[in-house]
């Protein structure tokens, strides 16, 4: 294969729509989410992920989990959690079993907002993936995107 050929370009097209579709999708509920709830994507993400979080076996995540969850590096992950901690949304305690370990827990304020969140998220995702629709070469992106599921834990 070579940079000029068909099928190398029409990968770069449609790597390129996938991105414009993440971002006009990202951009549009980040608007949202800072207007009604001061939250910005990622931080939504955060509460989001370490919500679903459970006292059951292997029901905390750890620090590497979440920076993948919520698609940062561990450092950027942890800025972030000091943040929503500073805020009193999230706290850190100790493992019990691994001193060592730490986990992070949402607070009950962090729920309430999340759950406030919530419906802004979902809506502002519907809008952002009805006007992408309009648009012929996103199009087929968005139906695609409307027909994932979320992947079954392992």
């Amino acid at each position: 294969m070579t940079a000029t050929d068909p099928a190398l370009t029409a990968l770069a097209q449609g790597w390129c729509a996938l991105s414009l579709l993440h971002g006009r999708i990202e951009a549009h509920i980040e608007r949202a989410l800072q207007a009604r709830h001061d939250l910005s994507v990622r931080e939504y993400s955060l509460l989001d992920v370490l919500s679903r979080q459970h006292a059951g076996e292997g029901g905390h995540l750890q620090m590497k989990q979440v920076a993948d969850a919520v698609v940062l590096s561990q450092s950027a992950t942890t800025r972030l959690v000091t943040r929503l901690e500073d805020r009193g949304l999230l706290e850190r305690y100790l493992c019990p079993t691994d001193r060592r370990g730490i986990y992070t827990d949402v607070t009950e304020a962090g729920l309430k907002l999340l759950e406030e969140a919530r419906p802004t998220n979902d809506t502002a995702l519907r809008e952002a993936l009805d006007e992408a629709a309009k648009n012929p070469d996103l199009a087929p992106l968005v139906r695609v995107v409307e027909t994932l599921k979320a992947p079954m834990p392992a």
